[in-house]
């Protein structure tokens, strides 16, 4: 039993909080301002798409330093959080207001819940997020680590298209004609994957400083990727960081 305890990492990195703090964060703000589509370049989006490829650089991060358990706790987080955020504006706009509060509608407005929003944010977001990090954690093992670049490019791409089609498909495939729609759909997802490709410097050099910082570097040989799961040790094994590895 001594043994077996001491051949597992307990998971308290110093930087792993903040990570899912940030995560969380991102993520109720990208769904706050979906309702108001804008339009970048001449292309329509949602303005979440400029703030919701952030947090897939986020999960790659935390799935490549971290693994993929500890990347699905993140996953969880934000999105129970996500709920009390969304909860609480509800009960703020049926609470009473003040006679002189006269501004009181326009903000209870601007919060009533859009359902097809709502359903749309969460059913993509509880499928496309833990995409991404199982497509990070096994393009990992497959190619030993190498190529960090292309793993989290190709990570994007895929749950990135998904995520798009889901999101516009429920939030929008009611209000405007299919053909629009779907031009939607490719902007938003050709606009997550630019700015993933654009923060790829950011996002190798951080996982690399944080690797360094943590003296982690976790691979998810073996690992369960049942979303319901919520253990997140790891064997001693399971982590390959050496200081004189070379920058990836």
């Amino acid at each position: 039993m001594i043994n077996k305890h001491l051949d597992q990492i307990k998971t308290y990195p110093k930087l792993l909080w903040f990570m899912i703090l940030s995560y969380a964060m991102l993520i109720s703000i990208s769904n706050w301002f979906d309702v108001r589509l804008i339009e970048i370049f001449g292309l329509a989006i949602s303005p979440g798409t400029l703030v919701f490829p952030i947090t897939f650089l986020l999960s790659d991060i935390i799935t490549e330093v971290y693994g993929y358990k500890n990347a699905r706790l993140a996953i969880w987080s934000a999105f129970l959080f996500n709920i009390l955020f969304i909860l609480f504006g509800q009960i703020i706009t049926h609470l009473p207001s003040p006679h002189f509060a006269s501004d009181n509608s326009a903000f209870d407005k601007m919060l009533h819940i859009n359902f097809f929003v709502i359903i749309g944010s969460f059913l993509s977001y509880i499928i496309s997020e833990p995409l991404n990090s199982i497509a990070v954690s096994k393009l990992k093992v497959f190619f030993e680590g190498k190529y960090m670049a292309i793993r989290f490019v190709l990570s994007t791409i895929i749950s990135s298209g998904i995520d798009s089609f889901i999101f516009t498909a429920i939030a929008f495939g009611h209000l405007y004609p299919m053909t629009h729609v779907i031009k939607l759909m490719l902007n938003i997802w050709v606009i997550k994957v630019i700015i993933e490709i654009i923060g790829l410097s950011f996002s190798i050099r951080t996982a690399n400083i944080i690797k360094k910082i943590e003296g982690l570097d976790i691979y998810d040989i073996n690992t369960n990727y049942n979303l319901f799961k919520i253990n997140a040790t790891y064997d001693t094994t399971n982590n390959k960081y050496s200081s004189k590895r070379s920058i990836q």
